[in-house]
């Protein structure tokens, strides 16, 4: 996984309400995911923080659309491994454009920390314990929008 290219942050989100949706399968990699968008919301000094659970992907738009009028930023996160079916692309492409209507329809910006992958071993390598955790950089680019247009 390489960084290079990506932008440097340093966000004071002390004054903004943000809600953090984490969909439920495969939660060893969600988990790790969502321990990197907390150290990320720590580091931005972002204390206003709700935390939410979804069973999986599919139900991250549902939840972003409840969540957003009363937030300032919306975190998701979540995992799609894929499989032998092609239920992966319609999961991963239902969570990706539904999340899209959301924040469009709703002005408010959303983190897209959902992981789409071909294995547990790229999904771990995504979710790693450093900055190398899209968890971080879900929350980093949802607070960069929130202090710039809100």
């Amino acid at each position: 996984m390489s960084k290079a290219g990506s932008p440097n942050f340093e966000l004071d989100a002390s004054g903004l309400r943000v809600a953090v949706i984490t969909a439920g399968w495969h939660w060893q990699v969600a988990e790790k995911l969502l321990a990197g968008a907390q150290r990320a919301l720590d580091a931005a000094n972002c204390k206003n923080v709700s935390l939410h659970s979804v069973p999986g992907a599919f139900e991250l738009p549902l939840a972003a659309s409840k969540l957003a009028s009363e937030n300032d930023a919306l975190i998701t996160l979540g995992v799609v491994i894929r499989g032998d079916t092609p239920h992966f692309d319609y999961v991963c492409s239902a969570a990706t454009d539904g999340l899209l209507r959301v924040m469009l329809d709703s002005q408010t910006p959303i983190g897209f920390g959902l992981l789409t992958v071909d294995n547990q071993e790229q999904a771990l390598l995504r979710a790693g314990d450093g900055e190398d955790n899209k968890g971080v950089e879900s929350v980093q680019a949802a607070l960069k929008m929130a202090l710039e247009f809100n």
